[in-house]
């Protein structure tokens, strides 16, 4: 899993019918110490995060798993929002 900052979402008027009702939002990867890392990427939303709102995210094979039976086609998705990051010194 990985850490990022919800930016933005997209709209689409013409998607796969497995995407239907599904909220697609671009998501800014983070480092833990909240400071961008790398490039902005696209994120089905399962957990209903918002725009400023920190996330958990997953890729690959596991980020269809929220919609388990069903086979959605994504390659990122957001799996939890993130209320604190505690940092030991």
């Amino acid at each position: 899993m990985f850490l990022a900052k919800v930016v933005g979402n997209v709209v689409s008027t013409v998607k796969d019918p497995h995407l239907a009702a599904k909220k697609i939002l671009i998501v800014q990867p983070i480092d833990k110490n909240g400071k961008d890392s790398g490039q902005k990427i696209i994120a089905l939303d399962s957990v209903g995060a918002g725009a400023g709102e920190t996330v958990y995210y997953c890729r690959g094979r596991e980020a269809s798993f929220p919609w388990h039976p069903d086979e959605v086609p994504t390659d990122a998705t957001i799996v939890a929002i993130v209320d604190t990051i505690n940092l030991k010194k």
